[in-house]
């Protein structure tokens, strides 16, 4: 019955009343046939200069008299409907609106039409008030307070006007609201007289009005006792009124000790008494344990590290250096004396052993340059011999990467300058042919050049040689000059290079345009990088060595750097701290979701070796709660998820041990904080973190606001916190909008070009420039919103085509301006430079930044599909039928869509859709298609005929050469050398085997072209290992012939062994096509070259979307990623890249359950220092929760609010020891407030007098509770339930579809649960 009524002042809108309502509901139709309204500016104004001599600026109180005034004539006015209005108008604005919560006193049908038929003219009036032009005028001249919007409350009024029978109601009023309601009653006296009111009582309390009129009897306004001595001095600040002594209850209370879990019936082990294993437990356990690190290790085998070499792991020693300070300041002094004498000693030694060691390097050094160079003689002759230009490059690549560090500093000038002259070699023949179509490749593999030679300055062993040809192979191409420093060496070349730079023909574009257009991904990426002896792998930039920095000073940090930054480091770096210091100290890892914490379990396998002086311990070991792989209270290396961590954290048997030998805690994907589900959680974990924190993002919309809440709660703890922020990729990304042709023929997948970078200037895919996305001026520039070179020069371009006199360009943003030979940071600069010019632009109308928009979005706006796409071309030998696509058809256009990737070599791909069921039919309908065009190959194809004709003839000559020999059993004692053959004999059969075409030919397998399977990058053991094992575990057999021909599915449906299949296949190489809801868009190490968001969904967000594109271009294994929208709309496309980020939104971290968690921790822990802290760190915080205010007086409120409610449902005494099942209410804190409900009907004895009948009514009885427990744990929304959903499934189907209703007694003691609840609240 609260009734708003809104002003034009507010709204700038008029109020419309609906007087035809009105007179529907009233019969005698008084409103809008009779009403008159004599209201008079004059009137007005005279009511507002006697409201102002009463010290008051509220409009609510003006309106309310001139509509008073107004209704004079009207029959429903009597003196107790004005006076009660007066009332509350002046007591809506000293109360808030929870204490108006009242409860609706009784009152007849009469007088409820009476005060019915009053409010409604009252608001009429009230409208038509506001409407009138002067009103307007005269409130604002009056600078009155705009607070009609909470105009009248129903309840408070019809109270008001109840307690006006009495005359209680002025009892209630303090002496000031009585002196001003007095003057409000004397302006509106010519309509009424006041009723008699008592004279002001100097013993009436002074109580707010709220308080006063509150429902409740004095019984429910008192608290009952408490006291602790940890959680006393925090609520101090609250001054609440406690009941002396009560009894909470009838029933006996007994302090909770947990003999079971509840997980199991048998009782807790004791742990301090041995406990003796069977010998087939002891097997069983080991098996189990076995099959686990079998299944670790090989995932392990497929991880790579930054140069994207296989892992190896690092023994690990604890070091001195890494021990405490003051355990080496006291081991200093108790040896002082044998120190001094061994120093002397140890100088001598130590100038003999420098001596010694300086021999041998001088006397080996030699002899190890000699090898190295005849090694790579050999090698290089074999390189020689490769026909194919591409496949020479490629192999020489990975000899000098996969080189030793020794061996790479004698020979790596040498083999660079060997990889110039095969690239020189290309661009000379590709420049020979006259085909136009090919300009692309060349401009690739020009810029392949120019970025060999521009590293060559800095490889170890270089030459004058070297450097003399170089120079001549940049004159006669017209490259940038590159600076060489001076080199002494001079030795013979091992080779002769083939340069014949007559026949070169130099480029054409300009020095920077050149660079800008087709070297961007090639660039030197050095952000102030800089050798550190702690970095062993790469040159850290500046801002990873302020992270080792900080690590090293054990403070905690807050690191922000898009995907392929380099944060993987910082948590090896930090986990390799803490096993180097000791065997104890425990580094924790949290990851949020299951696939993260195997990956990173394995990650620390592949990394990571220690040995221990004891049994029971290990490096590291996983726990969620699913499984365990190790022991999670003996690793020292934890990976886990938020829930495990915080049951460990506040466990009472981790209080004393564990939980203080924690060191450090990684929290991996902070922003997952902002979830709904488990953020709080992770709010949780923060706040009662013991150690320095490490926090990783790449996706967080409110970095500075973050890092202020996590700065506060640190060091409530007594830590500091540093921000760190990086905001550029190690490889830009590039966008492009798949437009499927009308008609797609395969035959077969093409042949992949060489040199090229992105998915330029192919047909059906047009290139999105960043800048052209920003078509909603509103949001501003996203801060991640990143352009590339080439996107600079575009815009730079555009931006010049189109300034004006009033919007000119600067000339210092031309970029001949720049150096010569540009680098990564110039061109961050200049785009710093460009992006605030742009974003000026932006804020005015008048400038040229729709044109700018325009011209750089025509390419991705033009929605013309190619005519036809044929995927081979070349091979006319095979007839292939042209098959019309429908635009829209998702799963039909995906093929085509690949095809196009193999073309610029783009793969492997992981194509995101969120919707399952999508993802595994896109993988059928690709199967489908692959397996339809081989077939029609194998029919038509006369070389494939040839070759089974050959393989059957091989099969026969087979036979016949090896006919079936009769076994003889040996005789004992005897060799029997005339069975079998000799070895010689068999390794002679073998190699006459593998040189024959058809030994390791399988007419059943893909055929090359018809599958995206990477087979030399997979052993044939290893693949039937992982069939045989899919098969036993019942996949699909659709799944299995997906895995043969180089296509992956991976979601949360699908069988966890075959999604650690999926992945690990793809990380060696061997799948090149998954496809994937959002399970591998959040830190799984998948590395791409290209994603693909194939469809729409609604939880395609702009946080999804950086999440799964970050996926592509990954650090160590591709220059440049590709991102393409298939099946999305352009305006889509636009919202993806031009929204920021979500703010991280916090949670109110201090839940019930917790608290009661939290007095199970001090009371089982005997009050432990760790338990006493944690409590006081949590309650100190001075900013409890994220976005959430700085007092924490509600914290405190809500802390006495739940110990009040714990105690009057038997749950805590009043020393705060848990009682009765406060230990299965607090296990169940993630069903809160299930678990509190359960706990009712348990003490109420529902389920004792449930089960009293299980002997005689067992049916009946397990129907019963099964029913309690799906209402208390398991009630599901039901979206479908309309009649038609009704009677065709919901009837037809022979399970029970809708819950049945809650049995009468439960409901009955949850609902005096409920009551109970809402008592004690109001109450408090």
């Amino acid at each position: 019955m609260t009734t708003v009524v809104e002003g034009i002042r507010k709204s700038d809108a008029a109020i419309a009343i609906d007087e035809t309502a009105y007179a529907s509901r009233f019969n005698d139709g008084e409103i809008g046939r009779d009403l008159r309204l004599h209201i008079a500016e004059d009137s007005a104004r005279w009511v507002l200069e006697e409201v102002s001599k009463l010290g008051t600026r509220s409009e609510r109180l003006l309106l309310t008299l001139v509509a008073l005034k107004a209704m004079e004539t009207q029959s429903v006015m009597d003196d107790r409907l004005v006076t009660a209005m007066l009332i509350q108008a002046l007591l809506i604005a000293h109360t808030s609106l929870s204490s108006r919560r009242l409860e609706m006193p009784a009152i007849n049908r009469s007088k409820r039409r009476e005060l019915d038929q009053f409010l409604a003219i009252f608001v009429h009036t009230s409208a038509r008030i506001l409407q009138q032009g002067f009103w307007n005028d005269l409130c604002t001249k009056a600078s009155l307070e705009c607070d009609i919007n909470d105009m009248i409350d129903g309840r408070l009024f019809v109270t008001v006007w109840s307690e006006l029978a009495n005359g209680s109601i002025f009892h209630m009023l303090s002496s000031g609201l009585q002196t001003k309601l007095q003057g409000l009653l004397d302006i509106a006296r010519p309509m009424s007289e006041t009723p008699k009111q008592p004279a002001l009582d100097k013993s009436v309390s002074k109580t707010p009005p709220a308080a006063q009129l509150s429902p409740y009897d004095s019984d429910r306004m008192t608290i009952l006792p408490f006291s602790h001595f940890v959680f006393d001095k925090h609520l101090q600040p609250i001054s609440i009124t406690v009941q002396a002594s009560r009894n909470m209850s009838g029933r006996s209370a007994k302090v909770f000790q947990e003999v079971s879990h509840w997980h199991n019936a048998k009782r807790r082990l004791d742990p301090k008494a041995a406990h003796v294993l069977s010998d087939r437990d002891k097997m069983r356990a080991m098996r189990r344990n076995q099959f686990f690190m079998a299944e670790m290790a090989s995932y392990a085998a497929s991880l790579t590290g930054v140069t994207g070499k296989i892992l190896e792991p690092e023994l690990i020693t604890v070091s001195e250096d890494a021990k405490p300070a003051k355990e080496a300041v006291e081991r200093t002094k108790e040896n002082s004396d044998t120190a001094k004498q061994r120093k002397g000693q140890a100088a001598k030694g130590a100038s003999n052993a420098k001596a010694i060691i300086a021999a041998n390097v001088a006397a080996k050094s030699g002899g190890v340059a000699d090898k190295a160079m005849a090694a790579w003689k050999t090698v290089r002759a074999n390189f020689d011999a490769e026909r194919s230009l591409q496949s020479r490059y490629r192999k020489t690549k990975a000899y000098l990467r996969d080189l030793p560090r020794d061996k790479r500093a004698i020979v790596q000038a040498e083999v660079e300058y060997y990889i110039i002259c095969t690239l020189l070699k290309m661009y000379r023949i590709l420049s020979k042919q006259t085909d136009d179509t090919n300009q692309h490749q060349i401009d690739g593999v020009t810029a392949l050049i120019f970025s060999a030679i521009r590293g060559l300055p800095v490889a170890k062993g270089l030459t004058k040689a070297i450097v003399s040809q170089v120079k001549s192979i940049i004159q006669a191409l017209r490259l940038p000059k590159v600076e060489f420093p001076a080199v002494e060496t001079d030795a013979k070349l091992s080779f002769e290079p083939d340069l014949r730079l007559s026949e070169i023909q130099p480029v054409a574009t300009a020095y920077h345009e050149f660079q800008l257009l087709h070297c961007g991904p090639y660039m030197d990426r050095n952000l102030d990088s800089m050798p550190d002896p702690r970095v062993k792998t790469f040159n850290p930039d500046g801002w990873q060595r302020k992270v080792l920095d900080e690590l090293d000073a054990d403070r905690s940090i807050f690191v922000v750097a898009p995907t392929s930054a380099g944060k993987t480091f910082i948590s090896f770096y930090a986990m390799e701290k803490v096993l180097r210091r000791n065997d104890d100290s425990i580094l924790v890892y949290v990851a949020p979701t299951k696939a993260l914490v195997n990956q990173i379990g394995a990650e620390v396998q592949a990394r990571f070796k220690k040995t221990y002086g004891h049994a029971g311990r290990s490096v590291w070991a996983i726990h969620t709660r699913d499984y365990r792989i190790n022991n999670p209270s003996g690793c020292q290396i934890l990976v886990t998820v938020p829930h495990i961590l915080q049951i460990m954290l506040l466990s009472p048997s981790n209080a004393k041990s564990w939980s203080r030998k924690v060191k450090c805690i990684i929290f991996d994907e902070i922003h997952s904080i902002g979830q709904a589900e488990d953020g709080v959680v992770w709010e949780q974990l923060l706040l009662l973190a013991p150690c320095p924190i490490i926090a990783l993002s790449a996706t967080v919309g409110n970095p500075e606001q973050f890092n202020s809440w996590l700065t506060s709660t640190q060091r409530s703890s007594g830590f500091d916190v540093t921000m760190i922020t990086h905001q550029h990729r190690y490889s830009d990304l590039r966008k492009f909008i798949y437009k499927p042709p009308r008609q797609f023929s395969f035959a077969g997948l093409p042949e992949p070009s060489f040199g090229t970078l992105g998915l330029d200037e192919l047909d059906g895919l047009a290139f999105v420039h960043p800048v052209a996305s920003l078509v909603n001026k509103s949001r501003g520039i996203p801060q991640d919103l990143s352009l590339e070179a080439r996107d600079c020069l575009t815009l730079w371009k555009c931006m010049c085509l189109h300034q004006t006199e009033a919007f000119p360009v600067d000339q210092t943003l031309d970029p001949d301006r720049m150096p010569q030979v540009l680098r990564k940071a110039d061109i961050i600069e200049w785009e710093k430079k460009l992006k605030a010019l742009l974003k000026s632009w932006m804020l005015q109308e008048e400038s040229p930044f729709d044109k700018i928009v325009e011209d750089l979005g025509k390419p991705m706006n033009d929605t013309r599909p190619p005519a036809h796409y044929t995927s081979r071309p070349e091979e006319n030998s095979v007839t292939t039928e042209a098959v019309t696509l429908e635009a829209d058809d998702l799963y039909c256009t995906t093929l085509p869509l690949l095809c196009k990737l193999q073309e610029r070599d783009a793969l492997p791909a992981i194509l995101f859709n969120y919707d399952r069921g999508k993802c595994e039919r896109i993988c059928q309908t690709i199967m489908k298609q692959l397996r339809d065009a081989e077939n029609n190959m194998k029919e038509s194809s006369p070389s494939w005929k040839t070759k089974i004709r050959g393989y059957e003839q091989y099969l026969a000559n087979k036979s016949k050469q090896n006919p079936k020999k009769v076994a003889v059993p040996k005789k004992k004692g005897k060799a029997n050398d005339e069975e079998g053959t000799s070895k010689a004999d068999k390794m002679q059969d073998a190699a006459s085997e593998e040189a024959n075409p058809y030994a390791n030919f399988n007419p059943d397998a893909p055929v090359e072209g018809f599958h995206f399977a990477n087979i030399a990058k997979a052993e044939a053991a290893e693949l039937a290992a992982i069939h045989k094992e899919l098969k036993w575990r019942g996949l699909e057999p659709w799944l299995m012939e997906s895995l043969t021909r180089g296509i992956g599915v991976h979601h949360a449906g699908m069988n966890r062994k075959y999604r650690q299949a999926v992945e690990m296949l793809f990380r060696k190489g061997f799948l090149r096509v998954v496809i994937a809801t959002g399970t591998l868009a959040l830190g799984i190490n998948m590395p791409c070259a290209t994603v693909i968001f194939s469809g729409d969904s609604v939880f395609l967000t702009a946080l999804n979307f950086r999440q799964a594109a970050g996926r592509a271009g990954r650090r160590g294994f591709d220059l440049l990623g590709n991102v393409v929208f298939q099946n999305l709309t352009t305006a889509k496309v636009c919202r993806l890249l031009s929204s920021r980020l979500p703010d991280m939104n916090g949670h109110f971290p201090v839940t019930t359950t917790l608290i009661l968690r939290l007095f199970s921790l001090l009371h089982e822990s005997g009050n432990t220092k760790y338990a006493v802290d944690a409590i006081n760190s949590l309650l100190s915080q001075p900013r409890l929760y994220l976005d959430g205010p700085a007092f924490k007086d509600q914290v405190l409120h809500h802390l006495r609010f739940s110990i009040e409610y714990l105690r009057r449902h038997d749950l805590l005494s009043a020393e705060g020891v848990p009682l009765n099942f406060a230990g299965l209410t607090s296990h169940l804190y993630y069903t809160e407030n299930s678990s509190f409900a359960l706990n009712a009907l348990l003490k109420e004895g529902f389920f004792h007098e449930l089960c009293s009948e299980i002997d005689t009514a067992e049916s009946r009885v397990l129907r019963k509770l099964m029913i309690v427990m799906a209402h208390l744990f398991g009630r599901r929304p039901c979206r479908h339930s309309d009649q038609e959903y009704i009677e065709n499934i919901v009837k037809r189907s022979p399970s029970i579809v809708f819950l049945p209703q809650l049995p009468a007694s439960a409901a009955q003691i949850l609902q005096e649960h409920n009551n109970q609840t809402l008592q004690i609240f109001t109450t408090y």
